[in-house]
């Protein structure tokens, strides 16, 4: 079933507070890299006249009428390039480089399973189609300030490791404002970890005072992690997950269950 977008109204890209001031009742509602409601970081979602949904994480809720879902992906960013060329529609430079780093930066440079054939096939279209020079692209995912090198460090060396194969990181507020970074650093450099022998499954939890919401991010190289996170509320791919919670509880709890999923690995 499609959608003619001709009939809704554009708002643009509007900050959360701005949107509870439309009127809604014409409204499209693109929600692209969210499997579940709950993540979905806009209010009065049932107001839209529709919604669309791209997404590569396993299905979860439905959303809309149109709902594009391929576990297969490697990114939502590889499924918009598909959709790009096979509904021929103009493709810029500047949109081509910004799909190539959600690709990339999605995929850990190509590193992760879900990276296929196609994923690759698609890329090679990208580049041909707007000559894209790519290789200058990569110090915007990878350069980084000497505070956060630092503190790429502060994560190597208190990195705790059960007997089972589990790695965590508690950090709070005092030690992100040692290393002048913020709560997102942690998260976004959880991928570097995913070689270290001894661990199975490895995880980063940060503390927002502000919102008050426990943010933990999970990786795998074998256990499967978005069912444990699912229930805390959290969720997505077998071996990439996050939960956020307010329950502190939650946590110890949830430290608790993948240890134990690293253990029942090991047998």
């Amino acid at each position: 079933m499609g959608v003619s977008v001709s009939k809704f109204r554009y708002f643009g890209d509007l900050d959360k507070e701005k949107i509870e001031d439309k009127d809604l009742s014409k409204a499209l509602l693109m929600v692209l890299d969210v499997p579940n409601i709950a993540r979905v970081d806009v209010p009065n979602f049932q107001n839209f006249a529709e919604v669309l949904k791209i997404d590569h994480h396993p299905y979860e809720d439905k959303m809309g009428e149109v709902e594009w879902v391929d576990e297969t992906a490697s990114s939502t960013c590889q499924m918009i390039i598909e959709l790009i060329f096979e509904a021929k529609f103009r493709l810029t430079e500047e949109v081509a480089k910004n799909l190539f780093l959600g690709v990339v930066s999605d995929s850990d440079r190509f590193l992760l399973s879900y990276t296929s054939t196609k994923t690759f096939a698609l890329i090679k279209k990208l580049i041909d189609k707007v000559n894209l020079d790519f290789t200058k692209l990569y110090p915007l995912l990878y350069e980084r300030p000497l505070d956060e090198i630092r503190f790429h460090g502060y994560l190597s060396q208190n990195l705790q490791v059960t007997k089972n194969g589990f790695g965590y990181l508690q950090l709070d507020n005092e030690i992100i404002k040692e290393y002048n970074v913020d709560n997102a650093t942690a998260s976004n450099m959880i991928n570097d970890f995913n070689f270290i022998k001894e661990v199975l499954v490895w995880s980063f939890i940060t503390y927002d005072e502000r919102t008050g919401i426990y943010k933990v991010n999970i990786r795998s190289r074998g256990p499967i992690i978005n069912e444990i996170a699912s229930k805390y509320g959290g969720g997505g791919h077998k071996f990439a997950s996050g939960v956020r919670t307010e329950v502190k509880d939650d946590i110890d709890k949830l430290i608790a269950d993948l240890d134990a999923a690293c253990k029942e690995y090991k047998k």
